[in-house]
């Protein structure tokens, strides 16, 4: 049985878990400690909401999202991270994930979901478009990080 929960900051090290095991299969580096979580996620300034999926009490993914803001269209809702483990794929726990993700950002008044996913992940495209996702193609996704942080933040 398939429940939709949110965390709590006794799920901190799962999460942590769950974040790596997303790390792994995108082939991403995961720097964030479990006491930024702790803190970022269930400390007095809330950056970050979390659902996790538990499939007959065992973990079996999470969406990791945070509010945003459009100066075209207002208040959405980013979703970082849509992750399930490979052993519960195939049992529709992502479509649940996401679509409680939904029901928040209407609830919300939200305009909606806003997400990034890599040009690799030929599965995440297909699972979003399946969902009626539009797909920005136009649009590219820009970081600033590590040393071009630090060199524009010096150049004020």
């Amino acid at each position: 049985m398939l429940l939709i929960r949110p965390a709590v900051r006794t799920d901190v090290h799962l999460l942590k878990t769950l974040i790596h095991e997303m790390g792994e299969y995108e082939r991403l580096p995961v720097l964030i400690t479990e006491e930024t979580l702790a803190h970022d996620g269930f400390g007095p300034r809330q950056e970050f909401r979390v659902l996790i999926a538990d499939w007959d009490s065992e973990p079996a993914g999470y969406a990791f999202f945070f509010n945003c803001y459009s100066t075209f269209r207002g208040r959405g809702l980013f979703l970082e991270d849509l992750f399930v483990r490979p052993q519960f794929r195939g049992k529709k726990v992502g479509d649940a994930l996401l679509s409680h993700v939904a029901a928040v950002a209407r609830h919300e008044a939200c305009f909606g979901i806003m997400l990034n996913v890599l040009g690799w992940n030929r599965p995440a495209i297909e699972f979003f478009r399946k969902h009626r996702a539009t797909l920005l193609d136009d649009w590219k996704t820009a970081c600033f990080d590590g040393e071009a942080l630090q060199i524009l933040a010096a150049t004020r």
